[in-house]
């Protein structure tokens, strides 16, 4: 069966179906599915029990799979392929981690408005979501389309961002959230990402406001200006008309482009378990079926 889509928002987003990813995919079938990512930036597969491994598989059609920021905190970890990223409560010894614990001031970073790795060069492509246990209330998911906010700019901002830059920081999160318990040296390890606030997605090639949690300083601005503006930005990125929510059910994958999107986790009770695997796809040239 081809691959068939229904719109989730007026703006972006799409649930997608006809096609089992718990099998090795056609080229066809990739093509279409980059396709639909190119026009709708999110897709939601309801149904599909993909174990480890065959996440990883279908991860890997599209290019080579990014770990974050594994390759610089070597800590313990409760899945055993480094390719799997681990969105959970969970401690590395299977059970549910302290309130105070470091997995779960990852968890929080991700509660604010970001994009996977845009700290990092190449940045995050395409990251695939897959849900494996749900809590009882909380933990949607919400995504919010940069390509739109860009279209909803007014002309004067447009223009006064046209050629600016930001720099994205790995830490800047953590260090908002309190957390400052990070050495010279291992700052010195994550050395931040530059990248244009107006930027243009390969696939569609539309325009986005490229903006998240992540920047810290536009390039040659006064620091405090600098936050500021970005603030608005992203206030202006992330308006309820421009965002959609996904209510996780188990065994939904959601994939979404992060040149495209932002997204975050909400608050849900960090003492009952929730599951789920991520995998991400690094925006490099071996990549290229992405913008095709």
């Amino acid at each position: 069966m081809p691959l068939q889509l229904k719109p989730l928002h007026p703006v972006f987003g799409a649930e997608a179906s006809g096609v089992d990813l718990t099998r090795p995919l056609a080229d066809a079938d990739l093509r279409a599915i980059n396709a639909a990512m190119n026009e709708y930036a999110v897709l939601v597969w309801r149904g599909q029990p993909l174990t480890p491994q065959q996440q990883i598989d279908f991860a890997k059609s599209f290019g080579p799979l990014d770990i974050g920021l594994k390759r610089v905190f070597k800590r313990p970890e409760r899945l055993e392929d480094e390719r799997l990223i681990d969105i959970s409560n969970v401690d590395a010894q299977g059970n549910v981690a302290r309130r105070d614990s470091p997995k779960n001031l990852s968890n929080f970073a991700n509660q604010l408005w970001h994009s996977d790795s845009s700290f990092m060069n190449p940045r995050a492509a395409y990251s695939m979501l897959h849900c494996v246990i749900k809590p009882s209330w909380g933990g949607n998911t919400e995504f919010a389309d940069l390509r739109a906010a860009y279209d909803a700019l007014d002309e004067r901002s447009k223009a006064e961002i046209q050629d600016l830059k930001a720099e994205h920081f790995a830490l800047h999160t953590r260090l908002l959230l309190g957390d400052d318990a990070y050495t010279d040296e291992q700052k010195k390890e994550i050395p931040p990402a530059v990248w244009p606030l107006v930027d243009t997605h390969p696939g569609s090639g539309r325009k986005v406001l490229f903006v998240g949690v992540h920047a810290r300083q536009i390039l040659g601005w006064p620091t405090a200006e600098s936050r500021m503006f970005l603030q608005d930005l992203l206030e202006h990125a992330t308006q309820r008309e421009r965002v959609y929510v996904h209510e996780w059910q188990v065994g939904d994958l959601v994939i979404w482009d992060n040149r495209a999107t932002l997204h975050r986790g909400r608050r849900y009770d960090v003492m009952e378990r929730r599951e789920l695997r991520r995998t991400t796809i690094n925006d490099t040239p071996e990549a290229m079926l992405l913008a095709a």
